[in-house]
């Protein structure tokens, strides 16, 4: 009885220590699983850092990237624009710049000189500063001072983009304008005023005067041959063409049009092509796209006076 007693005590001892030593695997197990998981979770989290970190790296950089390019965009139109106001800024010509006026016609490239008389005109000048706007081509426009006196807001558009303001008198009366010598430079010193005037630049100088029907010929050749002379004691210098379309002479068609521009070009290293952009001119407007489409099959870069001035 004795020693059934002690074997019950002792096998009840050994299971005692099964179920401690089981317990205690299992809690290790736990604890095992339970530090696996948190470093299962303390990687993942390091690795999101890590690639927030490169993603907000690349963020930054990008922005800044994008920083510099707009910089640089800006820094760039600033530049242009300081150019063109350098280039607008012109006082009075000195005799190279004459002479530069003087020999347009001649030149080793293939250029070509837009030029529109007696206007701005708000029904036709606006849609001819659009084309060259959208075909990016500088022309030079030889204003009137009555158009430009009913029309300041489209010369002042003109100028704003680039494009060079000459003077082509006051009234375009021939009876007026050439009833003696002096009376073309009176005609020119008005308009100027006008044009300073809308321009709100009081020194402004449009420096090149192109005579109504021309500096040589017609009636008023003798007046016209000493009125030059007034001009170059002046150093204003004065310019016609070599080239025209005759919109303002019979063609009265986009075929005319055309075929009058290519015959007065003809095989001409350096053309200054006559047009009007006066109120009743819309048919230059519609054809000036084929106009510039032609000089550019032909080789020619546009310019203005700005880029010989």
């Amino acid at each position: 009885m004795v020693m059934y007693q002690i074997e019950s005590v002792t096998k009840r001892k050994n299971k005692k220590k099964i179920a401690i030593i089981i317990i205690i695997a299992i809690l290790f197990v736990m604890l095992s699983i339970f530090s696996a998981i948190q470093l299962a979770n303390y990687l993942h989290n390091k690795e999101n850092i890590a690639q927030n970190e490169n993603q907000t790296e690349g963020t930054t950089l990008a922005e800044g990237d994008k920083v510099s390019q707009s910089e640089e965009q800006k820094d760039k139109e600033n530049n242009n624009a300081e150019e063109q106001t350098e280039k607008q800024n012109i006082g009075s010509l000195t005799k190279e710049q004459i002479n530069a006026i003087n020999h347009i016609y001649s030149s080793d490239d293939k250029r070509a000189f837009l030029t529109f008389d007696d206007g701005p005109s708000y029904s036709v000048t606006t849609k001819i500063i659009d084309i060259l706007k959208e075909e990016n081509i500088k022309a030079t426009f030889f204003v009137l001072g009555t158009m430009v006196k009913s029309n300041p807001e489209v010369l002042k558009r003109e100028y704003e983009e680039g494009h060079y303001i000459a003077n082509h008198g006051y009234s375009h009366v021939y009876k007026k304008i050439y009833k003696n010598e002096n009376a073309p430079l009176e005609e020119y010193k008005k308009t100027n005023k006008l044009i300073q005037d809308a321009l709100g630049n009081p020194n402004y100088q449009s420096n090149v005067f192109r005579f109504p029907g021309g500096s040589i010929g017609g009636y008023y050749d003798d007046i016209k041959k000493k009125a030059k002379k007034v001009f170059d004691q002046n150093n204003i210098a004065y310019l016609d063409w070599n080239a025209l379309t005759n919109d303002a002479d019979g063609a009265d068609t986009r075929e005319e049009i055309m075929e009058n521009l290519k015959n007065t070009c003809g095989n001409q290293s350096s053309v200054v092509i006559l047009m009007h952009d006066a109120p009743n001119k819309d048919l230059t407007a519609e054809t000036l796209p084929d106009v510039i489409s032609y000089l550019k099959k032909q080789g020619y870069t546009f310019c203005s006076l700005y880029d010989i001035l």
